[in-house]
């Protein structure tokens, strides 16, 4: 290759044919090789060769049609640029073909071809000299004071000139600046062309240019029409400086001996969007912090090209950031009247819950800097939890937002995901703030008490920074991974139960019971809002249907049992079905024929329309419904020794609960069924003990009248609903009560019901649930209730019509609970004892 000083390639040289793009001198292309000579001619050249000399192959300008291209040999173009394949990557994909990076050394001609397959070879003859470059000299042109020095001056002047009109502070045009003193003047026109924008046909002009001068007079006129095409885009867009200053030269070009890489800008580039964020990241008034990170992001980003993964993960971080509302709010409504009106219109009851909500707004009038309270609304389903989170809202004029944690496992649903991993996306406390708009909405956070735990950590623990007014002004989500405050959004988390939110959770809270509804809280709701509602949904009107007052309480007792009104409202729902099909059949009938007598006998009078409206009675509520579901008279259950009325609390509401006992010949064994837990079983095996060691004083016998309730007999002693698991410490007074019945052969009270927990020496300790358990008796027709003395002051919480219509005994002992249990009290008891007062009622 080098001969006498010079620099030369060799005389015989592979050609690739090539339809896409002209390779000049110096400048560097990346071409897709698919067609079976040029693949021959990779495998066979490139990938086998060992030296310098086999990675040299010559680039001809294909200029036939792609499209009808034949296997034949196209007639050659006269000049092509040989060149040095710097890489070469193969690929399957669409289909088999290679990809070549090759930089431009020198132009030739084909003097002749030697064969044409398996790929072209031809003999050569070198047209430039290659010193030129690779050494940076200018003597030649300096001394050059003909029309060529003037050409290329000019020429000069207006590369400078054009580049001049860039933004020097994107590093590729600095780097091409202190590129263009150092390369040789004779290179320039090469060099440029290859780089400005131009067509192939342009390019072929300039190639086929043997004398410089040629050369010159060809890529002056490119780059004039270049700088003219770049002013008239600096008059009509009318933006900042750095949309204009767009860089207009070809991607990828390398120089023998330098590297220059103009990858880092894009043809397309998206300055106007990176302006316009910029724009939005000022406007968005977010805190110190928050903006210094993302201006440094934004930074990163405006040197970044788009092709590369991460511009689009920091574009939807900045994207997000600027759409959170870091200072937008909504203005309260303050008006404690108008507040009023609309919960109770929305809600009847919850007095609670009313009051709290009140009692913050009354608050904020006076103090504007308030912090979000977090309350915890714990109750059955169906008693409104949701809806009256929703109702706060309206009544405040702030926005809702509901976020269902049913299921949720996974921390990151709270916290969301580092923007490290792929698919990171924010939590849903930040999604949300983003979908409202504003930093102070109402946050529902239903199901709370129905978090799960997994391997992907624990969802509770997250919510801790979230729902404590002590941290959460600097809520940190790991996608952000800046502080947000959340201090003025109103959290209310919902629960069926305190029972499985983690203590530290809890403990965060502002937890408020929201109890089941009483038989005339349920008819009021019905006629208030479930009718109305369900006989829009079905299209009828009052006119056409008629629910009386007297047939609502019948549908509650009979066909419903639970805490809520999700049942009745699906019954009234059974209902206006019923009534829609028979009101949608006589208007059939009346819009297709008249009823006449005759057509009338022909129908039969099924076929007469309805009378309207329909009126729904007892008779029609067995039709539509079916027979009665439950039945409330429990007396009837109570007809043998050994069966005693407990209440137990659920999830659902209070229950009322049978136990029963027998005995039988036997060893002294104690039987529980009922799938009872460790605290039940303990209290059975305490009322027995309690019992026995009380036997004498109220003249308990075994089977065979002996003083020891135990010697000589086996206790059975059954909780009914046999698939259903109870636990809790409170049906210890029910089963010594069961258990008296069962040793003295006395009846207990049929309308008589109980809880309560005792002790070894004969005490009633307090339990909880009182409500619940309260209207769980009265539904079911009790008319006396025995409790603990110290749950005396959870009778306030009753309503008034509930507390007049039960006899309620509070007892302090086993003996007060004994004889308020049985008629005629409880016999053994001994006169020193004080006997208590049996009608207590309030």
């Amino acid at each position: 290759m080098v001969s006498g000083g010079a620099i030369q390639i060799p005389s015989r040289l592979p050609l690739l044919l090539t339809h896409e793009g002209v390779l000049l001198p110096g400048s560097t292309v990346r071409f897709s090789v698919d067609s079976p000579r040029n693949m021959h001619l990779v495998r066979e050249r490139l990938l086998k060769g060992t030296s310098l000399k086999s990675t040299i192959i010559g680039v001809i300008p294909n200029t036939r049609d792609p499209e009808h291209d034949t296997d034949d040999l196209p007639t050659l173009h006269k000049i092509g640029t040989a060149g040095i394949a710097v890489q070469v990557v193969g690929s399957n994909w669409p289909k088999p073909h290679y990809t070549l990076l090759i930089t431009g050394l020198c132009r030739f001609s084909v003097s002749s071809l030697l064969k044409e397959r398996p790929f072209v070879l031809a003999e050569v003859k070198q047209l430039d000299q290659l010193e030129r470059y690779t050494t940076p000299q200018r003597d030649a042109t300096a001394t050059d004071d003909g029309e060529l020095g003037e050409l290329s001056e000019k020429f000069y002047q207006a590369a400078v000139q054009l580049l001049g009109m860039l933004d020097m502070s994107v590093p590729v045009v600095a780097k091409f600046r202190r590129l263009l003193d150092s390369l040789p003047r004779e290179t320039l026109p090469d060099v440029v062309a290859s780089m400005i924008r131009t067509s192939n046909k342009e390019k072929l002009q300039v190639l086929d240019a043997l004398s410089l001068e040629e050369r010159f007079k060809k890529a002056l006129p490119m780059l004039t029409r270049q700088m003219e095409g770049l002013k008239l885009l600096q008059k009509t867009r009318k933006t900042s400086p750095d949309n204009e200053k767009r860089v207009l030269v070809r991607k990828g070009t390398v120089f023998p001996g330098r590297q220059f890489n103009l990858d880092e800008e894009d043809e397309d580039d998206d300055g106007d969007d990176t302006a316009a964020l910029e724009r939005k990241v000022h406007g968005a008034n977010m805190p110190e912090a928050a903006l210094k990170i993302c201006l440094k992001e934004l930074k990163r980003l405006k040197k970044m090209p788009q092709s590369m993964p991460e511009y689009a993960l920091t574009r939807n971080y900045l994207d997000l950031m600027v759409e959170l509302p870091w200072s937008k709010s909504t203005k309260d409504c303050l008006d404690i009247r108008a507040a009023r009106t609309l919960l109770d219109n929305d809600h009847y009851a919850m007095n609670k819950l009313k009051r709290r909500v009140l009692e913050y707004l009354a608050v904020r009038q006076l103090k504007t800097s308030l912090k979000g309270p977090i309350l915890c609304f714990v109750g059955p389903p169906g008693v409104g939890k949701t809806s009256v989170g929703r109702s706060i809202a309206r009544t405040l004029g702030r926005e809702f937002h509901r976020i269902a944690l049913g299921g949720v496992c996974d921390q990151s649903d709270i916290r969301g995901h580092r923007r490290t991993y792929v698919g990171s996306m924010p939590g849903r406390i930040i999604n949300g703030l983003k979908t409202v708009g504003v930093n102070n909405p109402v946050f529902l956070l239903d199901e709370v008490d129905k978090l799960g735990k997994s391997l992907q950590g624990d969802p509770a623990a997250a919510l801790l920074e979230v729902l404590d007014p002590e941290q959460n002004h600097g809520f940190t989500d790991h996608y952000l991974n800046v502080a947000f405050d959340l201090s003025q959004v109103l959290f209310i988390a919902t629960a069926n139960t305190t029972a499985t939110i983690p203590p530290a959770l809890l403990d965060r809270m502002e937890v408020l019971e929201v109890p089941g509804y009483t038989q005339e809280e349920k008819v009021e709701i019905a006629h208030r809002h479930l009718i109305p509602n369900q006989l829009e949904q079905h299209g009828l009107t009052p006119q056409q249907l008629h629910i009386p007052q007297s047939t609502t309480p019948d549908i509650i007792s009979r066909y419903t049992r639970e805490a809520g009104v999700r049942s009745l409202e699906r019954k009234i729902g059974a209902i206006c079905r019923a009534v829609a099909v028979k009101v949608a059949e006589g208007h059939t009938l009346t819009k297709t024929e008249t009823l006449t007598p005759e057509n009338s006998k022909q129908h039969g009078d099924k076929a007469a329309p309805p009378e309207l409206p329909i009126v729904i009675d007892h008779i029609a509520l067995k039709d539509i419904l079916g027979p009665p579901v439950f039945e409330m008279e429990v007396s009837e259950r109570l007809t043998l020794p050994g069966v005693a009325l407990g209440l137990a609390w659920t999830p659902l509401g209070g229950e009322i609960m049978f136990v029963e006992a027998s005995r039988m010949e036997g060893e002294g064994q104690l039987t529980l069924t009922g799938q009872l837990g460790d605290v039940m079983k303990e209290s059975a095996h305490l009322a027995i003990s309690w019992l026995r060691a009380n036997a004498k004083t109220y003249q308990l016998t075994n089977m065979v009248g002996g003083s020891d309730p135990l010697e000589g007999t086996d206790i059975h002693l059954h909780f009914p609903a046999g698939a259903v698991t109870k636990d809790g410490p409170s049906a210890g007074v029910t089963i010594v009560t069961c258990l008296a019945s069962l040793f003295s052969g006395r009846l207990v009270r049929s309308d008589v019901a109980m809880t309560g927990e005792i002790t070894l020496r004969g005490l009633v300790l307090p339990v909880g649930g009182i409500k619940d358990k309260v209207l769980a008796a009265h539904r079911a027709g009790v008319k006396r209730v025995i409790l603990p003395k110290r749950n005396e002051k959870d009778l306030e919480e009753l309503p008034a019509n509930v507390r007049a219509n039960l006899d309620f005994i509070t007892a302090t002992n086993l003996d007060e609970v004994l004889n308020a249990s049985f008629d005629g009290g409880f016999p053994g008891v001994s006169s020193t004892r004080a006997h208590p007062q049996l009608t207590s009622k309030l």
